[in-house]
């Protein structure tokens, strides 16, 4: 089996250009007054968050890597390196995406790393770099042990999935309005992830795209931008905080302190730890699909509209 196969870190080469277009959107925003805004303690939260990434994946990679050899000197199957196999590996590394993603709003456990990337109630590119500490620690690397299995190398997938990253950096914009229509059908656009960071009952758990919207339309968690509706960014609620320690960390220390209530049992024991974000033993706390019923309630001329 071809074991020596290595590939560029893209997302290290691509450093320069995302300093170059954060400067390029932040010169814009001033010069124009248009396509969003910069806070100042908010943009360095978001990049001490990509640095202590960075910092993670160099600290605890060796666990998915040792993972995925694993797995590599199991399967007998080796697709080489070619580019077919290469753009292969890529669209079915979008769709391991999507799945993780999805995960990451549904599933508490995976909710607590994910959560940080969507605490900036800003939201332009430096909110792309707002990206968890803690991933390791949800065990979603297991989501990508069929594409190992299927003979595609580590190496080459975990190449596609930095490609997928480097994507999805210049879509966290607002500089950037809608794309011709071909494009918008098929890829994700800044339009469309607007949709995924709103906060808006509508918006709630849509677009989990990476890099083909497709996903989305295929399994019904589309959701289009309305020019009716701006998308208001951030959390259900807001952690209100600029310490990049509370932001890495603040979901985790929640599902410690409600797993670990006094008097429950077993069961909700574990769905604080595995049941959507905001479920709660005695329903004191929303989910976004009660989120979602509770608007419908109050706005019932809503229903069957776009996320609803």
């Amino acid at each position: 089996m071809s074991d020596q196969i290595t590939f560029p870190d893209v997302v290290q080469l691509a450093v320069p250009f995302f300093i170059a277009a954060i400067l390029a959107e932040l010169l814009w925003i001033r010069i124009t007054g248009k396509g969003g805004r910069y806070e100042t303690r908010d943009a360095v939260t978001s990049l001490i968050m990509g640095a202590g990434n960075v910092a993670a994946g160099i600290a605890l990679g060796f666990i998915a890597w040792g993972f995925f050899l694993f797995l590599w000197e199991l399967t007998p199957l080796d697709l080489g390196i070619s580019w077919w196999v290469i753009a292969l590996c890529f669209v079915l590394d979008d769709l391991r995406y999507y799945w993780v993603h999805r995960f990451g709003h549904r599933i508490r456990w995976v909710w607590a790393s994910h959560v940080n990337h969507h605490s900036s109630q800003h939201y332009n590119l430096t909110t792309a770099l707002r990206q968890t500490w803690t991933y390791t620690f949800t065990f979603m690397m297991v989501v990508r042990a069929p594409l190992i299995l299927m003979g595609f190398h580590p190496a080459l997938v975990l190449f596609c999935g930095g490609l997928n990253l480097i994507y999805q950096f210049w879509i966290h914009t607002e500089t950037i309005g809608r794309m011709p229509k071909w494009v918008e059908a098929v890829m994700n656009t800044p339009s469309h992830h607007r949709v995924h960071h709103g906060r808006n009952a509508r918006y709630l758990d849509a677009n989990y795209a990476g890099v083909f919207i497709v996903w989305d339309k295929l399994f019904g968690t589309f959701v289009p931008e309305l020019d009716e509706e701006k998308p208001d960014y951030g959390l259900v609620h807001n952690i209100g905080t600029f310490n990049p320690i509370r932001v890495a960390f603040h979901e985790w220390v929640g599902i410690w302190r409600d797993a670990t209530q006094p008097g429950l049992s077993l069961r909700n024991r574990l769905m604080y730890c595995v049941a959507p974000p905001g479920w709660s033993h005695d329903g004191t706390r929303e989910t976004s699909d009660q989120i979602k019923a509770r608007h419908l309630a109050t706005n019932p001329e809503e229903r069957g509209t776009p996320g609803f």
